[in-house]
C-alpha cells in the first residue's frame, strides 16, 4: 500500500459551525499518483438564512482563495 502525505492549504467555518478543509495530497510514489487537491465539504448540507447567505458564500471564496495562494507558494518551493 502506498503512503501519502497531506499538507493543509486552508480551512475554516462556512456559517459558524460547518467546516471546509482544503489540503494537498501527495503520494510517496508520485510517478503513479500525481499530487492532488482534496476539498472536504461538510458531510451534511450547509444551511443559512437568505440574509446570511452572502457571508457564507464569501467564506467559501475566501477559503478557496487562501488555498490557491498557499498552493502557488508550494509549487515554487516543491516544484509541483
Amino acid at each position: 500500500m502506498s503512503q501519502s502525505s497531506t499538507t493543509p492549504l486552508a480551512s475554516g467555518t462556512l456559517n459558524g459551525h460547518d467546516q471546509l478543509i482544503i489540503e494537498l495530497v501527495e503520494s510517496a510514489n508520485s510517478d503513479l499518483h500525481p499530487p492532488m487537491v482534496a476539498i472536504r465539504w461538510p458531510s451534511r448540507a450547509t444551511v443559512t438564512t437568505p440574509a446570511a447567505y452572502d457571508q457564507v458564500a464569501a467564506n467559501v471564496m475566501r477559503l478557496l482563495s487562501n488555498a490557491s495562494t498557499t498552493l502557488a507558494g508550494l509549487k515554487v518551493l516543491k516544484k509541483l
